[in-house]
């Protein structure tokens, strides 16, 4: 039994397909445009993953699966049936992946050999590398959600301070520029209202 190499079968055909997709859209020059242009924003989350959801589902179950082989001895027809649920996983995360990712799986992924039973140790191996690929994948996407969040939040505070009239005292000694922009104020207490006022000095006894 063999698992799917990066250069025939399944994934072979969903490269061939995402290569001719990619020159009807343009060309390489389109797809490597797509993979610069908002490399961290939502756009390039979709591109990467198109199915979230499914590839989470295959994601939780691989790791069932590890825990069932790590606490359970399998005989033949068991180690059989894990290997072709390993092999049918990878076909189905291809369909969830963008092309680069199905690449970058094929490349990381040993198929098992032909006409032999894995062994329970094989079949560890290769989920457990099958998991650690995915989580990576996962914390990536986690990671570049947060990093689009943070940015969002600056781009609408700045968006904010453009809104507020020039001159507008942020703290002591910032103010709003005439571009919309903190500055420092040029004097100690420029922007103020009434700065440069002297202040009513009290008489003696005047207390009550």
């Amino acid at each position: 039994m063999a698992a799917p190499a990066g250069t025939s079968g399944p994934a072979a055909a969903r490269q061939g397909n995402g290569s001719s997709d990619a020159q009807a859209d343009g060309g390489p020059d389109a797809s490597g445009s797509a993979r610069t242009e908002g490399s961290s924003g939502p756009a390039k989350l979709r591109d990467l993953v198109d199915e979230p959801a499914k590839v989470m589902r295959i994601g939780t179950m691989v790791k069932q699966l590890l825990e069932e082989v790590r606490n359970a001895p399998l005989d033949d027809a068991a180690r059989n049936r894990l290997a072709e649920i390993h092999e049918r996983s990878l076909r189905e995360l291809e369909d969830g992946l963008a092309p680069e990712l199905v690449d970058e799986l094929h490349r990381v992924n040993l198929p098992f050999l032909e006409d032999t039973v894995p062994t329970d140790a094989e079949l560890r191996i290769a989920q457990a590398q099958l998991v650690g690929w995915l989580e990576g994948l996962f914390r990536g996407i986690q990671t570049a959600i947060a990093a689009q969040q943070t940015a969002n939040q600056q781009m609408a505070s700045r968006v904010q301070l453009r809104q507020l009239p020039p001159g507008t005292v942020l703290a002591p000694g910032v103010v709003i520029g005439e571009n919309g922009e903190p500055k420092r104020a040029d004097g100690a207490g420029q922007g103020r209202p009434g700065a440069g006022r002297p202040e009513p000095q009290a008489g003696p006894g005047q207390y009550l």
